[in-house]
């Protein structure tokens, strides 16, 4: 992302509350008023509508919150991190707040290129928790898990199961699963994952999300993942860069 005189940075941000009924268009003009207001050094593109060089990850779902979202942009000068964090934080609307930045190395991938995986914690209803334990299992254990989904307007039928790398449920007492889905050939959506459990199961029929939380977005490297603020790094990052990343992690 990194121009010729550019400085690029990498934030991570929250959505939560009432601000995730706005759209991911919504989201990033927030983010351009939240700039101007903390008058932020932006990189602008060239031409003759030149425009901020800010380019988002995988778009969260309307009505879905997350402790995981990040964005890249690019600066025209190096800026104290920390400071920028607390600054852009303050001038975001209620429920988003930027926890952290770090500044990227020249030519870093972008984040559309990088991140492959997405997790998410997704609160159910229309099943009992004591039922949820075998739908779940249902699932895993199956090697073929087809549903009907809509890919350009068109509905087809997908085998999603080598789409969901990893479906558990954290707390036996709860009707709640977290699941990790690829990005890769395409980006697998949560609706998706809970129409596959109706579909291993009779007693998840009427299985419904009540409430999705994103809360990891994983970059690989080799055979380890990174989550996005730690990979692609500058080597020769300001000071103000890592304490940033120390504060707000």
């Amino acid at each position: 992302m990194r121009g010729d005189a550019g400085v690029p940075v990498r934030l991570r941000f929250t959505k939560h509350g009432p601000v995730r009924f706005i759209s991911h268009r919504d989201v990033a003009r927030a983010f351009e008023r939240a700039f101007r207001i903390v008058e932020l050094p932006l990189a602008f593109s060239a031409g003759f509508s030149p425009h901020p060089k800010v380019s988002f990850g995988p778009a969260l779902a309307v009505g879905y919150e997350s402790d995981a979202e990040y964005l890249d942009l690019e600066l025209t000068r190096e800026v104290d991190l920390e400071r920028m964090v607390d600054a852009v934080s303050d001038a975001l609307p209620e429920g988003m707040a930027v926890t952290g930045a770090s500044s990227l190395a020249d030519r870093a991938p972008s984040l559309q290129e990088g991140i492959t995986a997405l997790g998410y914690a997704v609160e159910l209803v229309g099943v009992a928790p004591a039922d949820l334990g075998p739908v779940v299992d249902a699932f895993v254990a199956a090697t073929a898990v087809e549903v009907v989904v809509t890919r350009k307007g068109e509905e087809r039928i997908d085998d999603i199961r080598s789409s969901v790398l990893a479906l558990a449920r954290p707390r036996p007492a709860e009707a709640v699963v977290v699941v990790e889905v690829a990005t890769r050939p395409r980006t697998l959506r949560v609706a998706d994952v809970v129409n596959g459990l109706r579909a291993v199961s009779p007693d998840a029929a009427a299985l419904e999300e009540r409430r999705v939380v994103r809360t990891h977005q994983w970059i690989e490297r080799g055979s380890a993942r990174h989550e996005p603020l730690d990979v692609d790094r500058r080597s020769d990052a300001p000071e103000g860069a890592t304490r940033a990343l120390e504060a707000c992690a």
